[in-house]
């Protein structure tokens, strides 16, 4: 049997400091304790924020759209999303001539983008042909259907969806729209002068 060396009596106040001491290695211990179990939620919390990619392909210039693209960040910094903070738009434009539409697609698929907004048709043929995995959303005339973009309006399928103007193929309903509206318009207005 060990025999236990008994502490050495220290006389009054090197006691309580000796005591003290003890004191405060275990205040030591216990936080040391408490910051090694805070460190994985620290760890997490200071984690990097993901930063979405987007590519945009336009047949113009730069200044080619400036309404559109300003109503376009003014949406996305509505859903959260500040270009610089958490979103980086990677843009490609082709100066007026299509036939590079392809090789921008290309390039923003390499780059590696989580989405590409095509401002036309052609540019969303464009990226339609280069990938079919990253979604791809169009903005343009015409009807997307008969271009061969989606299957159809109400269910798009594949990797494209987006907004049309379909101003062209609505022309004569609107005529139809404005001329009943005159006709009745100018019945109201004879019974009023009856």
């Amino acid at each position: 049997m060990k025999r236990r060396t008994p502490m050495p009596r220290v006389p009054g106040a090197a006691q309580a400091r000796l005591a003290g001491t003890r004191d405060l290695a275990r205040r030591d211990f216990i936080v040391a304790l408490g910051a090694a179990a805070a460190w994985p939620l620290a760890a997490r919390a200071q984690q990097p924020v993901r930063i979405a990619k987007i590519g945009h392909i336009e047949s113009g210039l730069p200044s080619s759209s400036p309404n559109l693209l300003a109503a376009f960040r003014q949406g996305l910094r509505e859903l959260g999303y500040v270009e610089g903070q958490n979103l980086f738009i990677e843009r490609r434009y082709a100066e007026g001539r299509e036939e590079r539409l392809p090789q921008l697609a290309e390039e923003l698929v390499q780059f590696g983008v989580d989405v590409i907004f095509a401002i036309g048709p052609p540019q969303a043929l464009a990226a339609a042909k280069t990938t079919d995995r990253i979604p791809i959303v169009f903005v343009g005339g015409g009807d997307p259907v008969a271009m061969g973009l989606v299957k159809s309006l109400a269910r798009p399928g594949g990797n494209l969806t987006g907004l049309t103007f379909v101003t062209v193929e609505l022309a004569s309903k609107r005529m139809q729209a404005a001329a009943q509206a005159l006709q009745s318009r100018s019945v109201a207005g004879a019974s009023s002068f009856r």
